[in-house]
């Protein structure tokens, strides 16, 4: 599988598929294919419709299997970065709930449950996260622009919350009071902020789509004039 990322604040990631490879994606996700491309719906059992549902995506996933060489493109759904990721066995990733895009067979998507009551009630991130494993390339979906981090052991961070896309295994998430009562409730940033303990990969997106909504707000008319 070759591919190409095309576009800016909407990208597309273009896929150049050999004849018998196969790319799984989201409902929905698709924007363009060759007409060789064959699609198949399937659900993966109940237990993991349901570990999905929760992890933010769909309960069913499509599978794309080219009969011949074909190309399938798949598009984002917010503004942002399309980012491919190499998946690997010692090379996992845990991302935000609907990061996920599409990928190659090989690569399973799963859930990440979340143990620390205070990352899921305050982190931003909830307590269901996705997991990639398995081998093969993939491809999510970052809010806004990407900055990466590599942390060293011991080495913290600390994110306001909503602002983390994704981190390594080895990451630890804890989610801490912001100090001080006027900074809580005249800062403007909030009571809680994320903080990411290394060793590992931390990466964070500068818009979260929660953001973009909450500014948007108060500009849709409400119907009352």
């Amino acid at each position: 599988m070759r591919y190409e990322i095309k576009g800016g604040a909407f990208p597309v990631v273009v896929c150049s598929l050999e004849s018998g490879e196969r790319m799984i994606t989201e409902r929905g996700s698709m924007v363009w294919m060759s007409p060789n491309m064959q699609m198949e719906t399937r659900g993966g059992g109940l237990g993991k419709m349901f570990a999905k549902a929760f992890s933010g995506e769909s309960m069913f996933q499509n599978i794309y299997t080219a009969r011949g060489a074909g190309m399938i493109a798949f598009g984002s759904s917010f503004p942002g970065r399309i980012k491919p990721i190499v998946i690997a066995p010692d090379q996992e990733m845990i991302l935000q709930k609907s990061a996920f895009l599409a990928s190659e067979a090989g690569v399973e998507l799963s859930i990440h449950f979340r143990k620390n009551l205070g990352v899921g009630f305050f982190g931003g991130e909830g307590f269901i996260m996705q997991r990639l494993s398995g081998s093969g390339m993939a491809f999510v979906e970052i809010d806004g622009e990407l900055v990466e981090y590599d942390l060293q052991p011991g080495q913290q961070i600390v994110v306001d919350t909503g602002n983390v896309a994704g981190f390594t295994p080895g990451v630890q998430m804890e989610i801490h009071q912001v100090p001080g009562m006027k900074n809580k409730l005249l800062g403007g940033e909030g009571l809680f902020n994320t903080v990411l303990t290394g060793p590992g990969r931390v990466w964070l997106q500068t818009m979260p789509i929660c953001n973009v909504a909450a500014s948007i707000r108060p500009y849709i008319p409400t119907g009352n004039g």
